[in-house]
C-alpha cells in the first residue's frame, strides 16, 4: 500500500491559508477607512456635508470588512481542526510505534 499526503491535511492547509489571506485583507481595509476618517474629520462644512454619502458607503464598507476579518478567522479555525483531524487519523491507520 503507498501512502501519499492526506488530501483532506492539505485542504486544511489551504483553508488556513485562505483564512489568514481574508484576514490580513480585511484587516487592511479597516484599518485604511479608520485612516480615511480621522483625514475627513478636520474637514470644513461643506466638505463635511458633500462627504455624507461617502462616509454612508465606508460604514457599508467597514461592516463588510469587519465580517470577513470574523470569517477569515473562522477559515483559520476549521482549516486547523481539519488539518489535525486527518493527521490524527493517519496516525491510527498506521502503527508508527511499532
Amino acid at each position: 500500500m503507498e501512502i501519499t499526503g492526506s488530501s483532506a491535511y492539505y485542504a486544511g492547509l489551504s483553508a488556513i491559508q485562505t483564512g489568514q489571506n481574508r484576514v490580513d485583507q480585511a484587516a487592511s481595509q479597516i484599518a485604511n477607512t479608520t485612516a480615511e476618517r480621522t483625514a475627513t474629520s478636520q474637514s470644513s462644512d461643506f466638505q463635511a456635508e458633500r462627504l455624507r454619502a461617502v462616509d454612508r458607503s465606508q460604514q457599508m464598507d467597514l461592516a463588510t470588512s469587519t465580517v470577513q476579518l470574523a470569517v477569515g478567522k473562522h477559515e483559520v479555525e476549521l482549516g486547523v481542526k481539519l488539518a489535525k483531524a486527518s493527521d490524527e487519523m493517519l496516525g491510527r491507520f498506521i502503527d508508527t510505534y511499532a
